[in-house]
């Protein structure tokens, strides 16, 4: 099979393209333990009646009495064993009150004359604890309000884990590196993330070629191209092909967004190993670490024709600034100020859409889940592929053919945690 052509415009089916869905059961197994009953039973002491006369041997009971028996004394009684003192009322037990009792209503009377400030202090406490749940729910209902929702979801049936999937739109908004051309119409998903968060074991965040070939309603096309041509729940639907998995929850960062986001925290630091000076993304970059404001950040992240990986190289450093920013936000010079926390949630909200079941505490989970995938303990990389430059034919171009059977293996065991930490994928 020939490509690099269009022979007749006539659709060519990749080898090993088209994905499939795994499920793999979970089975529990166990059996209640069994109890025994035990029984005990009671010996009767043997009876002793002295005769009148002729000595008799001791009995067992007559040696216990005598070790009861104090020196010198002719009482056969037992002495108590214990005295009880009096109460605070100077009733002893004769007094038709327990010993017991008057002890317990002698010890709650005495804590509540000597611990009155224990006990208003507890009050207090109370008190602040449930001003802060008023106000944290406050919150929450303050970000769920503002919150930009939209229908991105699809029907299929959930995994053992918790799977986001994290896109970034260029969308022109007028910001730096956004693009300024007005006569280019509609907008492309170039930044793809999938974000995955098993019950136990590493996450992970995998990034997937823009140019991913995919196949939408009959057609080839490039993934970055599937949600303005068929809407976000069409880009879910490949993204769940591909990996074989449910996705959750989708959060959409517009890139004027991330720019504002980044300032409003006061710039993050960021390294590239080269030197750069890129002007279709605006990128003018000297090798190192530096501290960079949101418009470098932005372009950051969109510069590919200046790299030699490319598309690959953009998604590591799309993936090291986003790891940047959620650092950067956790920090407690940000999330204990006031002042810079209100900004940046404010910035974040406003260039943020998420899909229709997402809510504050799910954008909660999710900045954690990145942080853990983006740390030592995660697993980060792209998806498998056979060819970064694969041509179905001229309407679509170059293309990344992906590894479908690759992809199943390594999504099914991110899925179950088993998967060791690293890096993976066809980078």
């Amino acid at each position: 099979m020939r490509t690099g052509s269009d022979q007749g415009g006539q659709e060519q089916e990749p080898p090993s393209f088209m994905p499939s869905r795994h499920r793999r059961p979970e089975t529990t197994s166990g059996a209640p333990a069994a109890s025994a009953r035990h029984s005990r039973r009671q010996q009767e002491l043997p009876s002793f009646t002295p005769s009148s006369g002729g000595a008799t041997q001791p009995t067992q009971v007559d040696r216990t009495r005598a070790a009861r028996r104090t020196s010198g004394s002719s009482r056969t009684t037992p002495r108590p064993a214990t005295q009880a003192a009096p109460g605070r009322n100077g009733w002893g037990n004769g007094g038709g009150r327990s010993n017991r009792g008057n002890r317990s209503m002698g010890t709650t009377t005495a804590m509540a004359h000597k611990h009155p400030v224990r006990r208003f202090i507890g009050i207090l406490l109370l008190v602040i604890l449930l001003a802060l749940v008023v106000l944290a729910g406050g919150g929450w209902f303050w970000i769920n309000a503002r919150l930009n929702r939209e229908q991105m979801l699809t029907d299929a049936p959930g995994s053992g884990a918790t799977t986001w999937l994290l896109l970034g739109s260029d969308q022109r908004d007028g910001s730096p590196g956004a693009g300024q051309d007005t006569s280019i119409t509609g907008f492309r998903t170039d930044t793809i993330l999938v974000l995955t968060k098993p019950r136990h074991g590493a996450a992970s965040l995998i990034s997937v070629p823009r140019d991913s070939l995919v196949k939408e309603d009959g057609r080839y096309m490039k993934i970055n191209a599937v949600a303005y041509t068929s809407g976000y729940r069409s880009l879910t639907s490949q993204i769940e092909d591909i990996t074989g998995h449910k996705v959750d929850h989708v959060a959409l960062i517009r890139f004027g967004g991330l720019s504002k986001v980044v300032d409003a925290m006061g710039g993050v630091n960021l390294c590239y190993d080269a030197d750069v000076n890129d002007a279709r993304s605006g990128m003018v970059w000297s090798k190192g670490c530096h501290q960079a404001d949101g418009g470098m950040a932005l372009a950051f992240t969109r510069m590919r024709y200046s790299d030699p990986k490319g598309d690959f190289g953009r998604a590591e450093r799309q993936r090291q600034a986003i790891s940047a920013i959620t650092s950067k936000a956790l920090q407690p010079s940000v999330l204990l100020n006031p002042v810079t926390a209100g900004k940046v949630l404010s910035a974040g909200l406003d260039s943020l859409v998420v899909d229709e079941r997402a809510n504050a505490i799910d954008l909660v989970r999710m900045v954690l889940a990145f942080r853990s995938a983006s740390g030592p303990k995660g697993v980060t990389g792209s998806l498998y592929w056979t060819n970064p430059n694969y041509f179905p034919n001229r309407r679509v171009g170059s293309t990344v053919l992906l590894d479908q059977a690759r992809n199943t293996e390594l999504f099914d065991q991110l899925i179950q945690g088993s998967h060791e930490p690293g890096t993976v994928g066809g980078i």
